[in-house]
Parts: C-alpha cells; sequence; structure tokens
C-alpha cells in the first residue's frame, strides 16, 4: 500500500486509462446491444413489446442486485481479476446467447452476463482510485464514462447494422466477440494491482452504514431519481424502435440502430449541466433536465418523424444531465460512504431499466406509444417533484481543505 499511484504521462497510466476505456464500452455494449433487436426476437418468438424487453430487463436487474455484491468479493479477490473475468464471461455468454436454441435459453444467458458485467461498474471506481494518483484520478474516471457512452450507442449501433444484413443471432455473435477482444485487451493493458490489500467489513457493519446512509435528508431521494429517470430513459429506447419498424415510419432496421447516435447529444449534456451545477449549485439546476427530458417524452407524441426523432434526443439531453448531477451528488453528500453510496445509486440505476423498462411494454401492449409516452410523462412528473424538494433539502458542510472555500454536499 506505500507505493505512489501512477501519474498522469507514465506509460502505466496511460495503458490503464486505455484500459478502463475498453472496460467501459465493453460493459456498456454487451449490456444493451439487445436494445434495437426486441421487434425482432418479439417476431421470432411471438412475444409482447413486455416478453422481448426482458432481454433488457432480465440483464439489468441482476446486474443491480450483483452490484450490491460484487464490491465486498473484490474486497477478497482484488479490483483488476474481478474485472478482467466479469469481462470475459460476459463476452463468452453473449457469444452463446447467439447460439441459444430458444427463448429461454436466450434469456438464461442474458442473466448471466448482467450477473457477470456487475464485476466492472461495482468496481472501477476503486480500482482507479487506489492505483492512480489522487491528482490523476478524474482524468483516469473521464476515460471510463466516455468508454461507457460510446459502448452504449456503439454496440446498439453494431447490432443493429449487423442484424439488418445477417439477422439477430450474427449480432449478437459480433458483439460477443468484441467483448471478448476488449476483455482481452484488458486483461494485456491494466498494470497490475500495487495498492490493493484485502479486507472484508462484518456484514453488522455494512448494515450499519447503509441505515445512515438512508437516513440522510438528500440520498433515498436521489436514489428514487436514479430509478425513474433510469427507467424513463430505457422505457423510450426500448419501445421506439417498436414505433420505428411499423407503419407509418416503417424503417430498416439499421436506420433504427441510426437513432442511437442521439447518444452523442446525452454525452455533451453530461458536461455541459455538470460543470453548470458546479457553478450555480446542484440544487438550483438539477430539476431543469428533469424537465426537459418531459418536454422531450410529450415531444415524442407528435405523429411527423422528425418531431418523434426530436422528441427522443432532447429526452437523452435531460437524462444524462439530471444523471450527471445525481450521481456526483450522491458522491459529495455520502462523504466517508462514498463506495457504498454509489453502489446503492447504481442498484437503483439498473432497477429502475429492469422494472419500469419492462412495466412500459404493457403500455405499448395496450395503447401504443401514446400509452409509453403517458407511462414515461407520469414517472417524470414525479422525479419533478422530488428534484423540488432537493431544493429545500439542507446542505451539509463538507470541511475543506485549509484556505479553500467551503462547498456544500
Amino acid at each position: 500500500m506505500g507505493s505512489e499511484g501512477h501519474a498522469r504521462g507514465g506509460t502505466a497510466y496511460r495503458r490503464l486509462t486505455l484500459a478502463m476505456l475498453f472496460a467501459g464500452f465493453s460493459t456498456f455494449s454487451l449490456l444493451y446491444s439487445v436494445q434495437p433487436l426486441l421487434p425482432l426476437f418479439a417476431d421470432q418468438y411471438l412475444l409482447s413489446a413486455a416478453g422481448g424487453s426482458l432481454a433488457v430487463s432480465l440483464a439489468t436487474g441482476p446486474l443491480a442486485v450483483g452490484i450490491l455484491v460484487a464490491g465486498a468479493v473484490s474486497d477478497r479477490v482484488g479490483r483488476r481479476p474481478l474485472m478482467v473475468w466479469a469481462m470475459i464471461a460476459a463476452g463468452a455468454l453473449t457469444l452463446a446467447a447467439a447460439a441459444a436454441p430458444g427463448w429461454g435459453a436466450l434469456l438464461a444467458f442474458r442473466l448471466l452476463t448482467g450477473v457477470a458485467l456487475a464485476g466492472v461498474p461495482a468496481v472501477a471506481m476503486a480500482y482507479v482510485a487506489e492505483e492512480v494518483d489522487a491528482a490523476s484520478v478524474g482524468a483516469a474516471m473521464g476515460l471510463y464514462i466516455a468508454g461507457s457512452a460510446l459502448g452504449g450507442m456503439g454496440g446498439r449501433l453494431v447490432a443493429s447494422l449487423v442484424a439488418d444484413l445477417a439477422g439477430w443471432r450474427w449480432a449478437l455473435a459480433v458483439v460477443g466477440l468484441l467483448g471478448l477482444a476488449m476483455g482481452e485487451a484488458f486483461r494485456r493493458l491494466a498494470p497490475p494491482s500495487r495498492r490493493f490489500a484485502r479486507s472484508a467489513l462484518p456484514p453488522h457493519v455494512v448494515l450499519a452504514q447503509t441505515k445512515r446512509l438512508f437516513a440522510d435528508a438528500a440520498l433515498p431521494l436521489l436514489y428514487a431519481e436514479a430509478f425513474l429517470l433510469m427507467g424513463i430513459f430505457v422505457t423510450i429506447y426500448n419501445y421506439a424502435g417498436f414505433r420505428l419498424l411499423a407503419p407509418p415510419y416503417a424503417l430498416s432496421q439499421a436506420a433504427v440502430g441510426a437513432v442511437f447516435l442521439l447518444y452523442l447529444l446525452g454525452s455533451a449534456s453530461s458536461a455541459w449541466f455538470g460543470g453548470l451545477a458546479g457553478r450555480i449549485g446542484r440544487r438550483r439546476i438539477f430539476w431543469v433536465p428533469i424537465a426537459i427530458a418531459i418536454a422531450g417524452t410529450a415531444l415524442t407524441l407528435a405523429r411527423p418523424l422528425g418531431v418523434f426523432v426530436a422528441g427522443i434526443g432532447v429526452v437523452t439531453i435531460g437524462f444524462f444531465g439530471a444523471h450527471s448531477i445525481a450521481s456526483a451528488w450522491v458522491g459529495r453528500r455520502a462523504t466517508g460512504q462514498r463506495g457504498q453510496a454509489a453502489a446503492l445509486y447504481l442498484f437503483f440505476y439498473y432497477l429502475g431499466s429492469s422494472v419500469l423498462g419492462s412495466a412500459g411494454g404493457v403500455a405499448w401492449s395496450r395503447y401504443g406509444w401514446a400509452g409509453v409516452a403517458g407511462f414515461c410523462l407520469v414517472a417524470g412528473v414525479v422525479a419533478l417533484i422530488l428534484g423540488l424538494v432537493l431544493r429545500g433539502v439542507p446542505p451539509l458542510i463538507v470541511e475543506p481543505p485549509p484556505g479553500a472555500s467551503i462547498p456544500e454536499a
């Protein structure tokens, strides 16, 4: 534990940051590459939209639960070994899903993929924080987050393009092979841990810490926001493909995949709102991207294709802006229990993807896109109310370094 962390500019630092870029890309491409394929699953296996959405929900749900466990596992086996195993296992399981003999087998492989992938987001921050010097942690994590955004977009886009040419099985096979290649690249690039020390907190200590987090005035509201906002975002993207493939649009699978290029707006929004929140305060600004997401959802009710796609883009801007503020707020608010607080935030984040993402399919089956948009509007209004409540939560005063201004949490 006495060795210094890798500093920016060094060879080990460059290797680690490139490895983290691959880790982020691989995780989110493997997790969400099936999203544009949901209509194809529904057609082949004679499923409702809600039934087809299980290919996403049965991965994100176990991922949510796995995140709560993976951190403790990494305390015993190490961060890097767990991440290597997670990435390679998830790639292999996605490749296996491409050859699944039926719908039940495909869902089983997706569930196991979610369990395996929990080993990456749960420990990525801890690995970087242990191995990189304090001044360079932000830049290293920035590349991981950038890789996550690119993977979320790229995995969906690649799957759509390949499915349009050769069907969904080849689409999953290509994504699985890419995941295996990135897992191997991570294994080769990521420097061995030098500052990791095995540790394990007794269960009663973990429980006591969890109770303290939920006793905070802001954190439970931020966890609820993660559940609602991610649920809205995934629901919109889950069922947009069903609408775009059907009349009156009748787009090709490749054209539907191109919609995921709107993720680029989300990357820009995340950085812009994060900086804005730092300048004028999280409480003052947090409700704004939520309101933007609600406005975007309302826009998707319009019939013209351009307005519908623009609405999805506006939802993307609002979601990423709100997520960037909320996730940073959790870290500031938790002070000494940041790792556990972040794990709980991710738990509710992916739980919202699983639960609300599937529930939105029921709305689609019964009422079409009007049902999906109405469902998301209700969730958005609840999220907006909670955001306004958060404005009134008294800030914690965090002790600053000598000579620095006093930040609020």
